[in-house]
Protein backbone atom coordinates (compact mmCIF):
# COMPACT_ATOMS: atom_id res chain seq x y z
CA UNK A 1 0.00 0.00 0.00
CA UNK A 2 1.38 3.09 -1.20
CA UNK A 3 2.27 5.99 2.25
CA UNK A 4 0.42 8.89 1.89
CA UNK A 5 2.19 12.09 1.02
CA UNK A 6 1.63 13.77 3.96
CA UNK A 7 2.89 10.85 6.01
CA UNK A 8 6.13 10.58 4.12
CA UNK A 9 6.36 14.49 4.90
CA UNK A 10 6.08 13.96 8.12
CA UNK A 11 8.58 11.09 8.29
CA UNK A 12 11.41 13.45 6.54
CA UNK A 13 10.71 16.10 9.11
CA UNK A 14 10.80 13.94 11.80
CA UNK A 15 14.04 12.55 10.61
CA UNK A 16 15.75 16.18 9.21
CA UNK A 17 13.74 18.44 11.83
CA UNK A 18 17.66 20.02 12.35
CA UNK A 19 17.88 20.84 8.89
CA UNK A 20 15.40 23.82 9.35
CA UNK A 21 15.53 27.26 11.05
CA UNK A 22 12.03 29.47 11.38
CA UNK A 23 12.08 32.33 8.67
CA UNK A 24 10.50 34.56 10.96
CA UNK A 25 12.68 34.06 14.42
CA UNK A 26 15.70 32.23 13.05
CA UNK A 27 15.64 29.41 15.60
CA UNK A 28 16.35 25.68 15.26
CA UNK A 29 12.56 23.94 14.17
CA UNK A 30 11.09 20.94 16.03
CA UNK A 31 8.77 18.71 14.06
CA UNK A 32 5.61 18.43 15.41
CA UNK A 33 2.53 16.04 14.56
CA UNK A 34 1.27 18.46 12.19
CA UNK A 35 4.72 20.02 10.50
CA UNK A 36 7.36 22.39 11.82
CA UNK A 37 7.27 24.59 15.18
CA UNK A 38 9.98 27.31 16.52
CA UNK A 39 10.66 27.74 20.06
CA UNK A 40 8.83 31.07 19.78
CA UNK A 41 5.61 29.06 18.74
CA UNK A 42 5.68 29.94 14.92
CA UNK A 43 3.84 26.86 13.55
CA UNK A 44 4.09 25.97 9.73
CA UNK A 45 1.58 22.41 9.08
CA UNK A 46 1.84 20.67 6.09
CA UNK A 47 -0.50 20.74 3.58
CA UNK A 48 -2.47 17.42 2.43
CA UNK A 49 0.43 17.16 -0.51
CA UNK A 50 3.12 17.07 1.93
CA UNK A 51 4.24 20.32 1.56
CA UNK A 52 5.18 23.50 3.95
CA UNK A 53 4.46 27.10 3.36
CA UNK A 54 6.80 29.16 4.27
CA UNK A 55 5.85 32.73 3.25
CA UNK A 56 3.81 35.08 4.95
CA UNK A 57 1.98 35.93 2.58
CA UNK A 58 0.67 35.14 -1.30
CA UNK A 59 2.74 35.98 -4.16
CA UNK A 60 1.50 35.96 -7.60
CA UNK A 61 3.84 34.72 -10.31
CA UNK A 62 3.90 34.40 -13.95
CA UNK A 63 4.95 30.36 -13.49
CA UNK A 64 1.68 28.52 -13.54
CA UNK A 65 0.45 25.14 -13.77
CA UNK A 66 0.17 25.21 -17.78
CA UNK A 67 3.98 26.55 -18.07
CA UNK A 68 5.34 24.36 -15.20
CA UNK A 69 3.67 21.41 -16.63
CA UNK A 70 5.03 21.76 -20.04
CA UNK A 71 8.25 22.00 -18.31
CA UNK A 72 8.36 19.25 -17.08
CA UNK A 73 7.30 16.86 -20.19
CA UNK A 74 10.24 18.39 -21.52
CA UNK A 75 12.26 17.31 -18.77
CA UNK A 76 10.78 13.74 -18.97
CA UNK A 77 11.82 14.36 -23.02
CA UNK A 78 15.25 14.50 -21.62
CA UNK A 79 15.78 17.75 -22.93
CA UNK A 80 18.27 18.51 -19.98
CA UNK A 81 19.93 15.08 -18.93
CA UNK A 82 23.32 15.78 -20.14
CA UNK A 83 22.96 18.55 -18.24
CA UNK A 84 21.91 16.87 -15.17
CA UNK A 85 24.01 14.17 -16.00
CA UNK A 86 27.15 16.32 -15.79
CA UNK A 87 25.88 18.02 -12.51
CA UNK A 88 25.01 14.59 -10.99
CA UNK A 89 28.91 13.83 -11.68
CA UNK A 90 29.54 16.94 -9.23
CA UNK A 91 27.12 16.15 -6.19
CA UNK A 92 29.11 14.70 -2.93
CA UNK A 93 28.72 10.83 -2.36
CA UNK A 94 27.71 11.27 0.78
CA UNK A 95 25.66 14.32 1.15
CA UNK A 96 24.00 15.83 4.53
CA UNK A 97 21.48 18.07 2.31
CA UNK A 98 21.23 19.36 -1.11
CA UNK A 99 18.44 22.12 -1.95
CA UNK A 100 17.07 22.89 -5.37
CA UNK A 101 16.66 26.81 -5.45
CA UNK A 102 13.87 27.63 -7.49
CA UNK A 103 12.53 23.71 -8.22
CA UNK A 104 9.38 24.72 -10.44
CA UNK A 105 7.80 21.14 -10.84
CA UNK A 106 10.68 19.38 -9.50
CA UNK A 107 11.57 17.68 -12.61
CA UNK A 108 15.29 18.36 -12.46
CA UNK A 109 15.55 16.88 -8.68
CA UNK A 110 13.78 14.00 -9.40
CA UNK A 111 16.00 13.05 -12.21
CA UNK A 112 19.24 13.70 -9.79
CA UNK A 113 17.29 11.72 -6.96
CA UNK A 114 16.44 8.49 -9.48
CA UNK A 115 20.29 9.05 -10.98
CA UNK A 116 21.92 8.36 -7.58
CA UNK A 117 22.43 11.58 -5.29
CA UNK A 118 22.36 10.98 -1.86
CA UNK A 119 21.17 12.22 1.41
CA UNK A 120 18.33 14.10 2.09
CA UNK A 121 17.23 16.54 -0.68
CA UNK A 122 14.53 20.20 -0.63
CA UNK A 123 13.17 21.93 -3.23
CA UNK A 124 11.73 24.83 -3.15
CA UNK A 125 10.07 27.73 -5.31
CA UNK A 126 8.00 30.86 -4.61
CA UNK A 127 5.31 29.76 -6.86
CA UNK A 128 2.82 27.11 -5.15
CA UNK A 129 1.38 25.76 -8.44
CA UNK A 130 5.41 24.74 -8.81
CA UNK A 131 5.59 22.92 -5.70
CA UNK A 132 2.09 21.39 -6.00
CA UNK A 133 3.32 19.83 -8.90
CA UNK A 134 6.65 18.70 -7.61
CA UNK A 135 5.04 16.82 -4.94
CA UNK A 136 3.91 14.56 -7.71
CA UNK A 137 6.94 13.24 -8.10
CA UNK A 138 7.39 9.81 -6.99
CA UNK A 139 11.65 10.23 -4.87
CA UNK A 140 12.59 9.12 -2.13
CA UNK A 141 13.96 10.93 1.11
CA UNK A 142 13.31 14.26 -0.78
CA UNK A 143 11.06 17.37 0.52
CA UNK A 144 9.18 20.12 -1.28
CA UNK A 145 7.69 23.57 0.08
CA UNK A 146 7.20 27.55 -0.98
CA UNK A 147 9.90 29.59 0.13
CA UNK A 148 11.45 32.97 0.23
CA UNK A 149 15.11 32.85 -1.47
CA UNK A 150 15.98 36.13 0.51
CA UNK A 151 15.00 34.80 3.55
CA UNK A 152 15.57 30.73 3.63
CA UNK A 153 13.98 28.59 6.20
CA UNK A 154 16.97 26.42 6.29
CA UNK A 155 19.99 26.03 9.06
CA UNK A 156 22.77 27.30 9.19
CA UNK A 157 25.88 25.48 8.02
CA UNK A 158 23.24 22.98 6.85
CA UNK A 159 23.54 22.31 3.04
CA UNK A 160 26.29 20.47 1.20
CA UNK A 161 25.17 21.46 -1.95
CA UNK A 162 22.64 23.98 -3.48
CA UNK A 163 21.80 23.62 -7.13
CA UNK A 164 21.11 27.16 -8.97
CA UNK A 165 19.74 26.25 -12.47
CA UNK A 166 17.69 28.76 -14.37
CA UNK A 167 16.65 30.05 -11.19
CA UNK A 168 17.79 33.79 -9.24
CA UNK A 169 20.38 33.47 -6.92
CA UNK A 170 20.93 35.20 -3.43
CA UNK A 171 24.71 34.77 -2.62
CA UNK A 172 24.29 35.62 0.97
CA UNK A 173 21.91 33.28 1.88
CA UNK A 174 23.81 30.73 0.09
CA UNK A 175 26.77 30.96 2.36
CA UNK A 176 24.65 31.57 5.60
CA UNK A 177 23.54 27.98 4.54
CA UNK A 178 26.05 26.05 2.81
CA UNK A 179 28.83 24.18 5.22
CA UNK A 180 32.20 25.75 4.82
CA UNK A 181 33.39 23.01 2.06
CA UNK A 182 29.99 23.36 0.33
CA UNK A 183 29.33 24.43 -3.04
CA UNK A 184 26.17 26.06 -5.46
CA UNK A 185 26.39 24.86 -9.04
CA UNK A 186 24.34 27.59 -11.13
CA UNK A 187 23.04 26.97 -14.42
CA UNK A 188 23.29 30.10 -17.02
CA UNK A 189 22.42 29.98 -20.36
CA UNK A 190 25.15 30.90 -23.00
CA UNK A 191 25.12 33.03 -26.02
CA UNK A 192 23.15 30.62 -28.51
CA UNK A 193 20.47 28.88 -25.92
CA UNK A 194 17.21 28.78 -27.79
CA UNK A 195 18.42 30.62 -30.52
CA UNK A 196 16.00 28.79 -32.89
CA UNK A 197 13.25 30.14 -30.34
CA UNK A 198 14.74 33.62 -30.12
CA UNK A 199 14.93 33.89 -33.60
CA UNK A 200 11.77 33.09 -34.65
CA UNK A 201 9.79 35.44 -32.35
CA UNK A 202 12.11 38.83 -32.47
CA UNK A 203 14.59 38.23 -35.86
CA UNK A 204 15.64 41.56 -36.78
CA UNK A 205 15.00 42.52 -32.56
CA UNK A 206 17.69 43.28 -30.00
CA UNK A 207 15.87 40.04 -27.73
CA UNK A 208 16.68 37.79 -30.73
CA UNK A 209 20.62 38.10 -29.60
CA UNK A 210 21.37 36.74 -25.70
CA UNK A 211 24.79 37.67 -23.48
CA UNK A 212 25.60 36.00 -19.92
CA UNK A 213 28.70 38.49 -19.37
CA UNK A 214 26.76 40.29 -16.90
CA UNK A 215 26.13 37.13 -14.90
CA UNK A 216 29.18 35.30 -15.48
CA UNK A 217 30.98 38.87 -14.36
CA UNK A 218 29.19 39.17 -11.51
CA UNK A 219 29.37 35.35 -10.27
CA UNK A 220 33.28 36.12 -10.44
CA UNK A 221 32.81 38.75 -7.64
CA UNK A 222 31.36 36.69 -5.15
CA UNK A 223 32.23 33.32 -5.89
CA UNK A 224 35.24 31.38 -6.35
CA UNK A 225 34.46 29.02 -9.29
CA UNK A 226 36.03 25.38 -8.83
CA UNK A 227 34.50 24.12 -11.95
CA UNK A 228 33.35 25.18 -14.88
CA UNK A 229 32.10 23.30 -18.50
CA UNK A 230 30.20 24.52 -21.24
CA UNK A 231 27.12 21.81 -22.50
CA UNK A 232 26.31 22.54 -26.32
CA UNK A 233 24.51 20.12 -28.18
CA UNK A 234 20.66 19.96 -29.62
CA UNK A 235 17.68 18.33 -28.94
CA UNK A 236 15.48 16.74 -31.59
CA UNK A 237 11.28 17.96 -30.56
CA UNK A 238 10.04 14.69 -31.97
CA UNK A 239 6.63 15.80 -32.74
CA UNK A 240 4.35 18.64 -32.74
CA UNK A 241 3.28 18.46 -28.66
CA UNK A 242 6.92 18.95 -27.82
CA UNK A 243 7.15 22.04 -29.54
CA UNK A 244 3.92 23.32 -28.33
CA UNK A 245 5.68 22.35 -24.66
CA UNK A 246 9.30 23.99 -25.67
CA UNK A 247 7.08 26.93 -26.48
CA UNK A 248 4.95 27.32 -23.15
CA UNK A 249 7.97 26.69 -21.01
CA UNK A 250 10.05 29.49 -21.96
CA UNK A 251 9.61 33.27 -20.56
CA UNK A 252 10.74 34.13 -23.92
CA UNK A 253 6.96 33.58 -25.34
CA UNK A 254 5.99 36.83 -22.30
CA UNK A 255 7.95 38.81 -24.29
CA UNK A 256 6.39 38.15 -27.48
CA UNK A 257 3.54 39.51 -28.68
CA UNK A 258 0.22 37.14 -30.18
CA UNK A 259 1.30 38.23 -33.82
CA UNK A 260 4.93 36.98 -33.24
CA UNK A 261 3.98 33.98 -31.38
CA UNK A 262 1.10 32.60 -33.98
CA UNK A 263 3.73 33.04 -36.94
CA UNK A 264 6.04 30.92 -34.52
CA UNK A 265 3.99 28.39 -34.16
CA UNK A 266 2.75 28.24 -38.61
CA UNK A 267 6.38 27.32 -38.30
CA UNK A 268 8.00 25.05 -36.04
CA UNK A 269 11.18 23.41 -36.34
CA UNK A 270 12.29 20.41 -35.11
CA UNK A 271 15.22 21.02 -33.45
CA UNK A 272 16.57 23.31 -30.36
CA UNK A 273 19.94 24.65 -29.21
CA UNK A 274 20.73 23.79 -25.59
CA UNK A 275 23.73 26.21 -24.72
CA UNK A 276 25.08 26.36 -21.09
CA UNK A 277 27.56 27.17 -18.46
CA UNK A 278 27.40 24.89 -15.77
CA UNK A 279 29.41 26.68 -13.03
CA UNK A 280 30.72 24.92 -9.34
CA UNK A 281 31.24 27.62 -6.55
CA UNK A 282 32.28 28.32 -3.16
CA UNK A 283 30.67 31.49 -2.23
CA UNK A 284 34.10 34.21 -0.87
CA UNK A 285 34.39 34.66 2.68
CA UNK A 286 33.09 38.31 1.96
CA UNK A 287 30.83 39.62 -0.29
CA UNK A 288 30.21 42.87 -1.61
CA UNK A 289 27.56 44.89 0.44
CA UNK A 290 25.24 45.14 -3.19
CA UNK A 291 25.99 41.23 -3.79
CA UNK A 292 24.34 40.80 -0.31
CA UNK A 293 20.96 40.94 -1.69
CA UNK A 294 21.82 40.18 -5.35
CA UNK A 295 18.50 37.94 -7.42
CA UNK A 296 21.40 37.44 -10.38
Amino acid sequence: MAIKKITQAQNFLSAHAQLFSCPLCHQEMMATDSGLRCPEGHQFDLSKKGTLYFLQHQIKTEYATEMLAARGRMIQRGIFNPVLDLIGQWLPTDSALTIDVGCGEGGMLAYLADHGATGPKIGFDIAKDGIYLASQQATEDTFWCIADLTNLPFADHSADTILNIFSPSHYGEFRRVLTPEGTFIKVIPAAHYLQELRQGLFAGETKANYSNEPVMNHLAEVATIIHQEAVNYRFSLADESAFADLLQMSPLEWQANPEQVQALKTAPFSRITIDLQVVECRPKSSLPPASQTSLN
